[in-house]
């Protein structure tokens, strides 16, 4: 069994508890080195006119509505969606003032939501690897004791052996995983600022 690298997967994870809590007590379940932000403020990313008037409006303009859904798409290539966002806003002061208002509307509030799905999911998988962390150390424990028996049954032995090494493979699995996730909350950040300057730059 790999008692080392179980060993080792624990050791980081409750270092990693460890340090977000000492960072941010107020997010516990928050696993990335990043600060937790929980929502990104209008005023950091859009120096346009105000949006007050706009709300969801963006969504009943089908043409604005498409387009959100294409630019948001992470897939998409930024340069690529900084073109369309040009493209797009086309006509008088008065239009692209329009168009522009609704279309940050929509980014904002489109990217705010994948943002915040993000970083549930992340905190939710926290809880996840806190449990099995609680679950491969019971079942070490267990595993210890059918080995020191007077006669261990080797069968047994053999099925925890495995059963830990497989919950240990998902737990290293996630950990791999989380911390590449833990990257998207800032690319979105940078996505909607650059998106949010594109389009002031061609309202004007």
């Amino acid at each position: 069994m790999r008692l080392r690298g179980l060993l080792t997967a624990m050791v980081l994870l409750s270092a990693s508890a460890s340090a977000t809590l000492a960072a941010d007590p107020r997010y516990p379940d928050w696993p990335c080195p990043q600060a937790k932000v929980p929502e990104i403020s209008i005023a950091a990313v859009w120096a346009g006119p105000p949006i007050d008037d706009v709300g969801a409006s963006w969504k009943d303009d089908a043409k604005v509505a498409e387009l959100v859904a294409k630019l948001a798409a992470r897939r998409i290539p930024l340069e690529q969606a900084q073109k369309d966002v040009a493209d797009f806003l086309t006509g008088t002061a008065e239009e692209k003032t329009r168009r522009g208002k609704l279309l940050f509307a929509g980014l904002f509030d489109t990217l705010n939501a994948q943002r915040s799905s993000v970083m549930n999911g992340l905190e939710r998988v926290m809880r996840k690897q806190r449990e099995a962390v609680d679950k491969v150390r019971g079942d070490t424990i267990a595993l210890q004791e059918m080995q020191s028996g007077a006669t261990p049954d080797a069968a047994k032995v053999e099925e925890m052996t495995n059963q830990l090494n497989w919950e240990t493979r998902i737990f290293e699995d996630r950990r791999r995983v989380m911390k590449f996730v833990c990257e998207v909350p800032t690319a979105i950040d940078q996505r909607l600022f650059a998106l949010a300057r594109e389009i002031q730059q061609d309202m004007e």
